[in-house]
């Protein structure tokens, strides 16, 4: 089994260089892998300056994003920013890369938002255009989103042929993908579209018969290749809680996620699911420890530095 890996978020309340050298070396200090940043355009600083900063202020920590939407930049364009990220840190940089799914910061901005196929097609791409920018020599691509005509990316990335790659998702298109492509796959519930063109989580994707079936898609797609993946999940049936009271609360949150959906899921279900973390220290613990001798998850961004720090330092590395 693949040791622990966590991933910690700096948080929005980050306003300052001060704020920022206190936290990451908290997250040294506690064992975190990596700080890893969304990408929206949110109340929340842009990934790659902050990133760039956190690893100038640390020795040892990786940095990553958590995901980058490729709808909002172009890939080559991207790629410079990425490799120079990766040089300039000493080669601890761990691309995330995404399909965008946040309609309204789209319109917010008069970005179109397409489909959710054309969408997972133009990653798709963005992918192969990355992949061509870090690799040795000028490349040329043409496909139906981005065409590249003899183009030498330039830096280089330090880690060849390239930084880790982490595409995630819930469907069986793009674990597909990222089975074929990635090096971290993340397993996310599905999202549905609600009759106004807003995601809304499919409960029933959290389970861990939900998160088999996944795995099974990404086992097909990545054929010789699936025993170098690393697995990734994250808390996304709700906030992360610490309590002695997990089965009450995890009923509190099951019957929440019913009521907003209209799709049941019990208790039990989120006691199991990769994606609910609720619970004491030690039953954390147990539970990160059982998800990863049955589905093979090593890889965990937990939230904020400080909200699990209790289990990060009892597991990173072991």
């Amino acid at each position: 089994m693949r040791p622990f890996r966590f991933l910690g978020l700096p948080g929005r309340d980050i306003v300052d260089r001060p704020q920022l050298t206190d936290l990451t070396r908290r997250a040294e200090s506690i064992g975190y892998s990596a700080l890893v940043l969304p990408d929206h355009l949110l109340a929340q600083h842009a990934p790659i300056p902050l990133l760039a900063t956190v690893a100038a202020l640390t020795d040892r920590i990786r940095v990553g994003t958590f995901v980058l939407n490729v709808g909002l930049r172009h890939p080559a364009v991207l790629a410079q920013d990425l490799a120079s990220l990766d040089v300039l840190s000493g080669g601890r940089l761990e691309v995330g890369i995404g399909a965008g799914w946040n309609r309204a910061e789209h319109a917010a901005i008069g970005l179109p938002f397409p489909p959710a196929g054309t969408r997972i097609s133009r990653l798709a791409e963005a992918t192969a255009v990355l992949k061509g920018c870090f690799g040795e020599g000028p490349f040329s691509f043409a496909g139906e989103h981005y065409t590249i005509t003899s183009y030498d990316g330039q830096p280089k990335p330090v880690q060849r042929p390239h930084p880790p790659l982490f595409i995630g998702g819930g469907g069986r298109r793009v674990l597909t993908l990222a089975g074929q492509q990635a090096d971290i796959v993340g397993l996310a519930p599905r999202l549905q579209t609600d009759g106004l063109g807003a995601p809304r989580l499919d409960p029933q994707s959290l389970t861990a018969e939900a998160t088999e079936q996944k795995i099974g898609w990404i086992r097909t797609a990545a054929g010789a290749r699936f025993d170098q993946l690393e697995l990734n999940t994250y808390p996304t049936a709700g906030p992360v809680v610490v309590t002695d009271r997990a089965r009450a609360v995890t009923q509190e949150r099951a019957d929440q996620l019913t009521a907003r959906t209209g799709i049941e899921v019990t208790a039990d279900q989120l006691l199991g699911s990769p994606h609910a973390f609720i619970g004491s220290v030690e039953g954390l613990t147990q539970k990160f420890q059982e998800l990863r001798e049955r589905f093979g998850i090593s890889s965990i961004m937990v939230g904020e530095v400080d909200e699990l720090a209790p289990v990060v330092e009892r597991l990173a590395g072991t």
